[in-house]
């Protein structure tokens, strides 16, 4: 495992893995902190663990956390959602479910598409109870 750190982003990541990442397959799940200790731990082990090839943090006290996959990888998402419910790295709603958030291609984040102009079709819903966070079975 690598780290590389600038003013703006720490990365970890398997260099072997990381490579097999393709541009316009890749994109994130993300992570929304106020503990940028908390969130250097948390990508270091989600690389070392082998859980994603690649993970980075704003280098700021707070912040976001990317964790890195292809879209089409169904196991990778299985993997990163169980570690990222395993790390109450998910919020939940005032009546208690979690909130749906979305996987985000590199390519939406290079188009500029942020706030109401981003859509996904990959949605944690497509993985899990929002209400138990118990994953769903396959058809």
């Amino acid at each position: 495992m690598e780290r590389v750190e600038n003013e703006v982003w720490v990365y970890y990541f398997d260099p072997k893995k990381a490579s097999t990442l393709e541009d316009h397959k890749t994109g994130k799940w993300m992570y929304f902190f106020s503990d940028v200790s908390f969130a250097d731990k948390i990508t270091r082990i989600a690389v070392e663990k082998g859980i994603v090839a690649e993970a980075k943090h704003s280098n700021a006290s707070e912040g976001v956390c990317c964790f890195y996959l292809h879209g089409d990888d169904m196991d990778g998402h299985k993997k990163i959602i169980s570690f990222m419910l395993e790390n109450r790295l998910i919020q939940k709603t005032k009546a208690g479910k979690f909130y749906n958030i979305s996987f985000k291609f590199d390519d939406q984040t290079r188009a500029g598409e942020y706030g109401d102009g981003f859509q996904s079709d990959i949605r944690l819903a497509n993985f899990i109870d929002l209400n138990t966070g118990e994953f769903l079975l396959k058809k």
